[in-house]
């Protein structure tokens, strides 16, 4: 037996001391390892969110060149292949053709209420579209809203609007687009957006978060400005778009900012000479 206690006696444990030592060693390393990755999970959601703002910036900035590269492209005369508005952030609205679809009116018409009797296939054209009518005698036009394509008959109705003339036969029967771009900054005063508005679908969000949306026209006499007084001289819209993050960065040192980032482009007008 007093073998047996002496054999226990013999051996040692921690002490309290060593335990606490330990705790704290163990604290410190946890703390480091948190800190670690609390300054990696950061830098990775800053990432995340420049990412984001660059795709949205360059894809509204693209989406506008592509449509303004099309600007007066197959346009009646007396139609402006460019509308601008220096609004601050600027407003644009382009004009063009861009499928091809198109008739004339076999036949006048007896009253501006009147349906559209066409000469050629009316296929291409559907319900709820809006399209151009133009008389090339007098150079007048204006859009309208169909209501029905008879493609048997060849026939397009208006139900919903009368024109504001009767137009004789061989106008026009244009399916024009007409794109709108523009800031909406208030709706929403803390997430500004790109909107893009086609006549057929109205207002759409095209991309979050832009801020500012600028224009310039350089003109064919070489000087450039903001506001174009005639369409037929500009030769090159210049583009700038500005995307901001969706959360501001409350560790900045000025107070509460948004990250932002600004990209520019240009596009040569190929259809107005």
């Amino acid at each position: 037996m007093i073998k047996l206690m002496q054999k226990f006696q013999d051996q040692k444990g921690f002490s309290l001391l060593e335990v606490l030592i330990a705790l704290a060693i163990m604290g410190v390393v946890t703390t480091a390892v948190f800190q670690v990755h609390i300054v990696q999970h950061k830098n990775y959601m800053t990432q995340e969110d420049i990412t984001e703002i660059q795709q949205n910036a360059r894809a509204s900035i693209d989406e506008i060149g592509r449509n303004v590269r099309m600007a007066g492209n197959e346009l009646p005369a007396g139609l402006e292949a460019l509308e601008a508005y220096d609004t601050n952030p600027d407003t644009i609205v382009v004009n063009f053709m861009a499928t091809g679809c198109d008739t004339y009116l076999s036949s006048p018409m007896p009253q501006p209420s009147a349906e559209l009797k066409c000469g050629s296939d009316v296929s291409c054209f559907e319900s709820g579209q809006w399209v151009y009518i133009y008389e090339p005698a007098v150079g007048i036009g204006e859009w309208f809203l169909i209501t029905h394509v008879q493609t048997g008959a060849n026939h397009i109705q208006h139900n919903t609007m009368s024109l504001s003339r009767k137009y004789d036969s061989n106008s026009l029967l244009l399916g024009l687009e007409r794109v709108k771009f523009f800031i909406d900054n208030a709706s929403d005063p803390a997430h500004p957006n790109l909107m893009i508005e086609r006549l057929s679908t109205g207002p759409q969000v095209f991309a979050e978060n832009i801020t500012d949306l600028q224009f310039k026209y350089r003109m064919k006499n070489g000087t450039v400005v903001d506001l174009p007084i005639v369409i037929d001289n500009v030769r090159e819209v210049q583009m700038t778009v500005t995307g901001r993050s969706n959360k501001p960065d409350y560790e900045a040192k000025t107070g509460e900012e948004f990250k932002y980032r600004t990209f520019n482009s240009s596009v040569f007008l190929r259809n107005i000479l």
